[in-house]
């Protein structure tokens, strides 16, 4: 390692950031067990269901919100690249990249970054998604106990407030979404079991493949037409 002899501080290190009783709301239920949902102004359109998550590597925007802020898919960079974690054992290939500016704080005291989104084209419960380099860009500090962000800006720090109520609700939306894909995953994978049970015989039966020996008849010899019929070996011509 070496050290340097005079630090590089990043922009807005300066302003300290802390969390005390003055935060704290009248009752946390199940400290911890909610999401931190915020309403940023992404591009021009403030969008009420943004899903703050330290965990994830990038900032994912979903196909229909891109609708939503009135873009379309031409304006994507062909840049991106298959990521993992969204679902355990998959990968999700994105649409494209787009640059977007997003804003969190009042008239009188706000911030205004320009963040790299991951378009998707499956569909999400939240309109996006801002992981660690929407924290980094900000220099925001979530408190995931009172639902609060915070980030400095031009005029002191920036608190950006959510409630118990609209984060289970979204939290509600999205575990009735991931079962209703799992019941819709384990009933093709029934029907595709069913398929495979059914007797070959059957099988050909229903795509209409013969199951005996047969041949072709004239449908009327004197004519100079070629319909045929498909008869049993077992039956005369007549």
């Amino acid at each position: 390692m070496v050290k340097v002899a005079t630090p590089r501080y990043l922009d807005w290190s300066w302003e300290a950031i802390t969390f005390d009783q003055d935060d704290h709301p009248d009752h946390v239920p199940n400290p911890g067990q909610y999401p931190l949902v915020v309403d940023p102004i992404i591009g021009n359109t403030r969008l009420t269901k943004v899903l703050m998550d330290g965990g994830s590597g990038l900032n994912i925007l979903y196909a229909n919100t891109l609708e939503l802020l009135g873009l379309d898919r031409s304006q994507l960079r062909g840049d991106a690249v298959p990521f993992h974690g969204i679902m355990p054992g998959m990968r999700a290939r994105p649409l494209g990249r787009i640059d977007l500016p997003v804003c969190f704080g009042t008239p009188t005291n706000y911030r205004k970054e320009t963040l790299t989104f991951e378009v998707v084209g499956f569909k999400g419960t939240y309109h996006a998604i801002l992981g660690r380099p929407c924290y980094a860009k900000f220099m925001a500090v979530p408190n995931y106990t009172y639902l609060k962000l915070k980030m400095p800006g031009p005029n002191g720090v920036i608190t950006i407030d959510s409630t118990y109520e609209h984060a289970y609700d979204c939290d509600v939306e999205c575990i009735e979404y991931a079962e209703a894909i799992v019941e819709s995953e384990a009933l093709i994978a029934n029907l595709d079991q069913l398929g495979s049970e059914v007797p070959d015989s059957k099988r050909r039966a229903r795509t209409f493949e013969p199951t005996e020996a047969v041949k072709l008849v004239l449908v009327d010899p004197t004519c100079s037409n070629d319909r045929v019929l498909r008869v049993s070996v077992t039956l005369g011509s007549k």
